[in-house]
């Protein structure tokens, strides 16, 4: 069981805390508006609670931020080194921004957290249901090796996605890249929101 700080409670934020909370992690949702009756609500829906940002960064070993990206420095500066020791998972997509990612915004403010780019690269629908047609979805991701990577392939896993490492945090443009594939093939070829990307290797 792990403690998650879930900052944002959009489709993405939402749909993963559901999914983590039914998998038996405890999720706190953190937001500036706490007592908002639609947050209060989807926590009591699915067990979870709910708290100021600060708190729920507190009270999480692992802290997603699944708001939009050009909230990020924003709201990365407000929490500051209360994210130093924690694993931040990074699903914000900064479009139209420098950077899609955060990972310099987050280094700057907690050198100490352990920063993964994850869930950034496919549609919601697709953590809702973590199938196409009959084959589950692979989720590539990026972040250090060790305890940490543990922690999120688990949680990646507990949504029924498949995990694909990709590397460490310095293949985060590697990763994005992959959400540009999506982006033009959902947007520019139409092919709808519910396409994921899958990795093959051949045994031997």
């Amino acid at each position: 069981m792990t403690d998650v700080a879930v900052i944002g409670a959009g489709k993405i934020g939402g749909t993963l805390a559901r999914k983590w909370s039914g998998a038996g992690h405890r999720i706190t949702f953190g937001a500036r508006d706490p007592d908002k009756a639609a947050l209060r609500g989807l926590a009591d829906a699915i067990g979870a609670r709910t708290a100021s940002v600060a708190e729920a960064i507190a009270a999480g070993d692992v802290v997603l931020f699944a708001i939009p990206g050009a909230s990020m420095a924003e709201t990365v500066a407000g929490a500051g080194a209360d994210l130093d020791g924690k694993i931040v998972i990074d699903a914000a997509n900064n479009v139209g921004g420098e950077s899609m990612h955060s990972a310099a915004t987050i280094a700057r403010a907690a050198p100490g957290a352990a920063y993964f780019r994850a869930f950034n690269t496919l549609g919601w629908e697709l953590f809702d249901e973590p199938t196409v047609g009959g084959i589950q979805v692979d989720l590539f991701y990026c972040g250090p090796d060790g305890a940490p990577r543990a922690s999120v392939e688990r949680l990646i896993a507990d949504v029924g996605l498949r995990p694909v490492w990709v590397g460490g945090p310095e293949e985060v443009e590697i990763v994005d890249g992959l959400l540009r594939l999506w982006f033009t093939l959902v947007a520019k070829r139409r092919l709808g929101r519910r396409l994921a990307l899958r990795m093959m290797q051949e045994a031997g």
